[in-house]
Order: C-alpha cells, then sequence, then structure tokens
C-alpha cells in the first residue's frame, strides 16, 4: 500500500487536484481530534459510506488512522470497492499532530468555524438570552424562528419559537405574513446555524430587524430559562403563488450581485457523464417535495443541514457541486454560503418540481459475506455448547443492553481478540451493517465456523438469553466510537454546555494561515 507524508498531504488539500482525505477511525476518536480537511467515514462502516461521499472510483484517495495498522484494512476495503488510488497518511493522526498540525476536537468543524468567521466579518447583530426574554416579557414584536430540522426542534425548543429550517427562512417568511418592523430573532442549539441563518436572511435583503440568538438553546438554558421538550413543530406555510414569485426576484438579485455561477440542465447531464470529475448534485428542498419529483440522480440535502454538516455529504475536495430547487432561492443562499467556504458550486437552471422523478435511487453498498445466518435459538445452543458470542451493537447500546456473557466489539478491534481461527463464533448486534463489517474481517482473519444474526434486547431475551445492563463497561476509554465531548450538552449538563460553547469560539483561534484561506464569507449587504 502507498504512503504519504503528512507534509506531502498538506498543499495537495487546497490545491486544485480532487481528493479525499478519509478519517477511517471510530467517531469517537475522530470527535476527538482530527484534520480540519478530513472526513469522517469509520472502517466499521466504510463499505456503506465510501461510495456516497466518494463517488468516483479513480479519485485520489487517503486514508488516517490512529497509527494502529487499521489504514491498511481500510485501505484494502476500498480497494475492494474498486477505488484504484489509496494511500494512507504515514504515522496517522499522531503524525499529523507530530508533522506541527492542528487536530481539531468536536464534529462539523470546516462548518462551525465558518459560522465563527461569518459573525466576525459581516458583524451578523445578535441578542442574549435575557435580553430575547425581556423583549418577550415586554410584548414588543417579536418572532423567534428555530433554524434547525424539525426533529431536533422536537428534542428540544425555546417556548414561543417556530421551527423554519435554515434553508426555508428566506422562502417562507413572506408567507408567515410578518410586520416589516418585528423583529426577527434565529436560534438553534447553540450558534453556527444561529449566526449563519440570521445572515442569510440579511444577505437577502429582508427589511426586518434581524438577529442571532447568542448560544442557541444552550445560552436560553443557561441563563436559567426553561425549554421545551417534545414539541412537534408547525407543519411549515404553504408558498402561495405570490411569495413564489418574491422567492423568485430574491434569487435573481442574490445571485447577481454575488456572481452565484448557473448551469442548463443540458450541460450537467454532459457533466454527469464525465468520468474524470466528481459531480455532487443535491435537492436543497424539503424531503417531501423531494420524493414528489427531483433530478434522477440528485440526492436529498437540506439546504441548511448541507451548510452546516459538508462533511456528512461530501468528502471530495474540488469536486464540482450541483444545487437544485423550484425557484432558485434555497439553492442560491445554499451556495453562497458553501462557495464561501472554499467549494465549487453552482446551481441548476431548472424548476425540479416539475417531477422529473420520483424515485429514490439507493447507492449504499451491500457488503457480502460467506458465513452463515443463525436464528437466535441456534445461536443461543451453539453458545452452550462453547461458541464465542461478540456483540457488535455501538457502546452506548450495547452498555444499555446485552446477552449476558458477549463481548462487545468494533470492527477496528477485530485483530486484537484473544481468540483463535479454530473457535467458533457468532456475531449479533443491532445494526446489520456494523454485524457484517465485523464478520467480514473475522473471515479474512482465516476464521471458517462462524455464524451471525441482527438481535436487540428483546430478541436476545425471547430466544433465552439473559439480559444485563453495563452502565460503566465498556469504560468510557474503550467506547472509541462514542463522542463524549459534546455528550450531555442538551440534556441539563450545564458544565458540558460552557465547555462546548467555549470550544466553538475558540476554533478560529486554531486555524493556520492554509485553512483560514479557504473560508471567505461574503461582504455584508450593504442595500439593507
Amino acid at each position: 500500500m502507498n504512503s504519504i507524508s503528512p507534509k506531502s498531504l498538506k498543499p495537495m488539500l487546497t490545491a486544485e487536484t480532487e481528493i479525499a482525505f478519509l478519517d477511517v477511525r471510530e467517531h469517537g476518536q475522530y470527535g476527538e481530534g482530527h484534520p480540519f480537511f478530513s472526513v469522517h467515514v469509520g472502517y466499521s462502516t466504510i463499505e456503506i459510506e465510501a461510495p456516497l461521499l466518494v463517488p468516483r472510483k479513480d479519485v485520489t484517495v487517503v486514508v488516517m488512522d490512529n497509527n494502529d495498522g487499521v489504514s491498511k484494512r481500510a485501505a484494502h476495503a476500498l480497494q475492494r470497492l474498486g477505488y484504484s488510488d489509496v494511500m494512507a497518511l504515514e504515522g496517522g493522526a499522531p503524525g499529523w499532530a507530530a508533522a506541527g498540525y492542528t487536530l481539531f476536537k468536536g464534529v462539523n468543524v470546516p462548518s462551525k468555524t465558518f459560522g465563527e468567521l461569518v459573525e466576525h466579518q459581516c458583524l451578523t447583530p445578535s441578542l442574549s438570552a435575557e435580553d430575547l426574554q425581556l423583549r418577550l416579557e415586554q410584548n414588543e414584536p417579536t418572532v423567534v424562528l428555530d433554524g434547525r430540522p424539525k426533529d431536533e426542534y422536537f428534542k428540544m425548543s425555546i417556548p414561543s419559537a417556530r421551527s423554519c429550517p435554515n434553508a426555508e427562512l428566506a422562502y417562507r417568511i413572506p408567507t408567515f405574513a410578518i410586520n416589516p418592523e418585528t423583529t426577527l430573532v434565529i436560534n438553534c442549539a447553540g450558534r453556527t446555524r444561529s449566526i449563519i441563518g440570521a445572515e442569510t436572511l440579511r444577505q437577502c435583503g429582508f427589511s426586518n430587524p434581524i438577529l442571532a440568538l447568542r448560544n442557541g438553546t444552550q445560552g436560553w438554558a443557561l441563563s436559567g430559562f426553561n425549554l421545551d421538550y417534545g414539541i412537534n413543530p408547525d407543519p411549515l406555510p404553504t408558498v402561495d403563488p405570490e411569495a413564489h414569485d418574491q422567492a423568485v426576484r430574491t434569487a435573481k438579485h442574490l445571485i447577481k450581485r454575488l456572481a452565484l455561477p448557473q448551469i442548463s440542465s443540458e450541460l450537467l447531464q454532459t457533466w454527469e457523464k464525465e468520468p474524470k470529475r466528481t459531480t455532487y448534485i443535491f435537492d436543497v428542498r424539503t424531503e417531501e417535495e423531494f420524493s414528489a419529483g427531483h433530478w434522477p440522480t440528485a440526492r436529498h440535502a437540506p439546504g441548511g443541514q448541507l451548510v452546516q454538516a459538508t462533511d456528512q455529504y461530501l468528502a471530495v475536495r474540488n469536486a464540482r457541486i450541483v444545487l437544485c430547487d423550484d425557484t432558485g432561492l434555497r439553492a442560491a443562499t445554499t451556495a453562497m454560503w458553501l462557495r464561501s467556504m472554499g467549494h465549487d458550486v453552482t446551481i441548476l437552471q431548472e424548476d425540479v418540481s416539475q417531477a422529473i422523478t420520483s424515485k429514490i435511487i439507493c447507492t449504499i453498498a451491500n457488503i457480502v459475506v460467506d458465513a452463515t445466518l443463525v436464528s437466535p435459538e441456534g445461536a443461543l445452543r451453539r453458545v452452550a455448547d462453547g461458541a464465542i458470542l461478540f456483540d457488535a451493537s455501538r457502546s452506548q447500546n450495547y452498555r444499555r443492553g446485552h446477552a449476558r456473557g458477549s463481548i462487545w466489539i468494533t470492527r477496528s478491534q477485530v485483530t486484537k481478540l484473544d481468540c483463535r481461527p479454530k473457535d467458533t463464533v457468532i456475531v449479533t448486534g443491532q445494526e446489520k451493517s456494523l454485524i457484517l463489517g465485523v464478520v467480514r474481517d473475522f473471515l479474512e482473519l482465516g476464521f471458517t465456523d462462524i455464524f451471525w444474526f441482527e438481535g436487540s434486547p428483546e430478541v436476545w431475551s425471547r430466544a433465552g438469553f439473559e439480559i444485563e445492563q453495563t452502565p460503566d463497561f465498556p469504560t468510557d476509554q474503550e467506547c472509541i466510537d462514542f463522542l463524549f465531548f459534546v455528550h450531555d450538552r442538551h440534556d441539563g449538563n450545564m458544565d458540558a454546555a460552557r465547555r462546548y460553547l467555549k470550544w466553538e469560539t475558540g476554533l478560529l483561534a486554531q486555524l493556520d494561515d492554509q485553512e483560514r484561506g479557504i473560508l471567505q464569507p461574503p461582504q455584508p449587504n450593504l442595500t439593507m
């Protein structure tokens, strides 16, 4: 397997050539420190995630582990999938740090860092939780809009806040019949989407006073105010013809002012056939709109989340990104931010609401293994006869309930187990993909008497296994698939919330010149 040094790789990450830098460690390891431009594609699920995030098989791929040999196994898995240009980072993450480069804690780091920079350069106005509460108590004309997806709103929300995901803000606000003098306050759980949502409206030229809620729901709770939990958001208002036309006008103005590039459907069809370029096509509308009709090869990616978590949708740097919607506005506001983050983004000049197709394309790779599927009852009998039972569930699920005597396992740890190829092995767990990844690695180690089945505490219990809970096992240190760094910050742990916000506001100071040079927020909209 070919390798590359950190010093050789660093300039390649901002050159013009396409490259995918994949952190193949478990999620907890990744979250405790990774390079700024790396994308997490854990070895445990690499066959599923890589084809989605790295669609072109001959693109240069660099994999990084913890200098523990996992990169070699990940590279082998990628080559099995057809990737032809795979290298390993010499020394893994420790080698990156030893070369003098920063390992960033947390997730969605480029997006969150960019949000801090937007606030700094665009001078996005904000208000504290105390100021917002005072406005509400005094009945000052104020509308609070929560820019997160509806599932996050359901988890916790600010009383009186209405759900309106970030990409929908400029598109839907005209349908809310809000007085132009009413103050709009945009909130999220922390900082990024509050800032980006508020600045989106400012960039679009809305005349209302627009503010970001400082530190979001975490800041609200830290100020001693109560949050709502389990509130289903109201449906987004239907866009009538007048609001539709206004969205078209706003999009055209934004596209012209920021010189956002557009592409015809004919040219996009040509791009899709080009073998030497990666082209991602994202439909940034709501899931319901996408399901009703979309560009045939598009994937659904709500615009607000695409900006918030680019690393969950794409992994190839310098790839082409094409955004599509109906009026152009949601694509334009999303493109504005992605281009400012250094991505090559173009807007499709097509109203994709005209039901081009409603077929959802599934590109998830199957993990094929030559091992026997066993019933839970059959597994119980084999365990009684001496078979070793492994549980490939996520660590926190294992803690909450597993078959007594089962051994917790992650795919990256298979080579470190104290068992022999002649042993009878049974692998279970609560996710098929995690189970089959472990099974595949057992087979590659020469195990021949191996079985598997998908389970849960209920399934295991019905089969006759005794269920036990182990809240402290695996130990926190062993839970390499779980990021404790962001744990509990939304569940009443005020210290965790304070640590998180301190981390978020400190991201800018960690950037080097190369990383900082990629992020170029738009200039403030002076026409407001």
